[in-house]
């Protein structure tokens, strides 16, 4: 099958008839209604969403289309190093589905379009689904993308990573259809963020696929001047019509990177959302080593007692990512993503109820569950490097103190080294501890959560405040907000002392070994930047983690 072209049926008017059609992967179709699209439904586009974001093989994966235009053409290929398309439609005929004024929140509520049946064999990993105008060229920019994943079969794959992509954060930044948990359209929360978010609903444009030149969220030059935070990622969004927070979240920008990366150094990648560690989590006893990428900032209780008793009876854990900062709750059966984030001491209906669930930071003493007692780092002791007025003319990089540390094995690094700094690791987002000196090197306090037996490797420094000159700070993203919400938190004191002595964060490489299993954990969101450039020093840490991980 893969490679087949498959043409439709001719299409027929029909009145007031949405299109009903169904077609498999052996090319099988069903009848095809068509009507005329209304005037609003704007410039070429095309939209789809998928009835579940992963599926195991032979399964049915229903797309929900909408288009502006009468017929696109439809190609699903598994994405990675090199791209295989499974099955490919030259010309389909769509409508324009109508969307909710409340889509973010309810979901669109569109009829199927098309629907495949995976093959028996379908290898494994990310399948993307891409919409083109007919007859278009390879060059031309797509319509559109969704992207679902295909678990590998039930069984041990001892070799392989399973790579847990990071939905929820994908989910929180989805503003297609009015709103994110950030800001939006949504009347009754401030900025117009919505609390409660509809996974039936396409991804935001960016999350799924981007071109080459996209920058990223941080600014490969750091300012040798005082100037205006930089803002190249949000800029070349608006002026090109991908969603604003494309850099910060979603397949493009951080797990895809790393697959294209691991796949070509020999690594065999499965991949599943996180849901599936709250749904599905019997498939983590299929592997013994799991991986986490980029910008993975929101979970759910039960993903992480999934990720904990992996680790307890023997599993390791390699996160090269950062963040980890706020409870999520899943609810109507994978329906929904709730998280009233800085406002659910005030608003979540179940923190008076059953605070452990309120979905606030995870370090509030109300939920009780930080971060660092399952990747050894906290979201609320690192945040900001290198990004907006945020730590601009950061170093970029870890500087080195436990260089004798198995993770470091053929860098020849030592101590006061730095790596990662000519490709920007140590940005936008990093995760840290309270940690002291004694002897020249980083110890942890154990005050936050930090596991016994942690070792600090490496670390930077990071603030929660944005600083600067005074003309400069009306452009300011942030502001000391995130540092105030600390000190509300950690001290119930918004006193400007408090304030301003939890401004100060740090990032941290760390590793600890609890139970029979043992984590590492590399807390920075742009790890990944040091594979796509080729860095040295971050792909042969890279390789030695998994390496050890997976018993090569």
């Amino acid at each position: 099958m893969t490679g087949e072209k498959k043409k439709t049926p001719g299409v027929r008017p029909a009145e007031g008839a949405w299109p009903a059609r169904s077609i498999s992967g052996s090319g099988m179709a069903a009848k095809s209604t068509w009507v005329e699209i209304p005037e609003e439904a704007g410039i070429a586009a095309a939209w789809c969403y998928s009835d579940r974001r992963s599926y195991d093989a032979g399964e049915r994966v229903s797309l929900c289309i909408s288009s502006s235009l009468p017929a696109i053409s439809v190609r699903v290929y598994r994405d990675g190093l090199r791209p295989d398309t499974l099955i490919e439609w030259e010309k389909i005929d769509t409508v324009f589905q109508p969307t909710p004024a409340t889509a973010y929140m309810s979901g669109c509520g569109w009829q199927e379009t098309l629907s495949i049946e995976l093959p028996q064999d379908a290898t494994p990993g990310a399948y993307l689904v891409e919409l083109r105008h007919p007859g278009s060229k390879e060059f031309e920019p797509p319509l559109g993308h969704h992207i679902f994943f295909v678990r590998a079969a039930n069984r041990p794959h001892k070799g392989a990573i399973l790579l847990v992509a990071s939905t929820c954060t994908w989910t929180a930044y989805n503003d297609w259809g009015g709103a994110s948990h950030y800001r939006g359209l949504h009347p009754d929360y401030p900025q117009g963020a919505c609390p409660t978010l509809s996974t039936s609903r396409p991804w935001a444009r960016g999350q799924v696929w981007l071109p080459a030149d996209a920058p990223r969220i941080c600014s490969k030059i750091r300012p040798r001047k005082p100037s205006l935070p930089n803002q190249d990622s949000k800029n070349w969004a608006y002026a090109n019509g991908y969603g604003r927070y494309y850099a910060s979240t979603g397949w493009a920008t951080f797990e895809r990177p790393f697959v294209v990366w691991a796949e070509g150094e020999g690594y065999e990648v499965h991949i599943v959302p996180q849901d599936d560690l709250e749904f599905n989590p019997a498939i983590t006893g299929n592997y013994d080593c799991m991986a986490f990428i980029g910008h993975d900032e929101y979970w759910s209780r039960p993903m992480r007692e999934t990720v904990d008793a992996f680790v307890d009876r023997g599993g390791k854990v390699a996160r090269f990512a950062a963040n980890f900062m706020w409870q999520v709750r899943i609810e109507e059966n994978n329906g929904r993503q709730v998280c009233y984030k800085y406002l659910a001491r005030d608003r979540d209906p179940l923190r008076e109820e059953n605070p452990a669930l309120m979905t606030g930071a995870w370090e509030d003493p109300r939920v009780g569950y930080p971060g660092a007692e399952t990747f050894g780092v906290n979201a609320l002791r690192g945040i900001y490097a290198g990004v907006y007025s945020m730590a601009p003319r950061s170093s970029r990089g870890f500087n080195v103190f436990r260089h004798k540390h198995w993770a470091l094995e053929g860098t020849g690094l030592g101590y006061a080294d730095m790596f990662g700094d000519e490709s920007n690791i140590f940005c936008f987002e990093v995760d840290g501890l309270d940690y002291n000196f004694v002897d020249g090197l980083p110890v942890p306090c154990h005050t936050d959560g930090a596991p016994q037996g942690l070792q600090i490797i490496a670390m930077n420094w990071a603030t929660k405040a944005e600083y600067g000159l005074e003309e400069h700070s009306s452009y300011h993203w942030l502001s000391d907000a995130d540092a105030r919400f600390t000190a509300s938190v950690l001290e119930g004191n918004e006193e400007q002392p408090a304030v301003e002595r939890h401004s100060r964060g740090n990032g941290m490489v760390v590793s600890f070994e609890r139970g029979k299993g043992e984590v590492f954990c590399a807390g920075t969101c742009e790890w990944v930047n040091g594979l796509i450039e080729k860095d040295f020093y971050v792909e042969r840490i890279t390789r030695n983690v998994l390496n050890r991980f997976l018993g090569r």
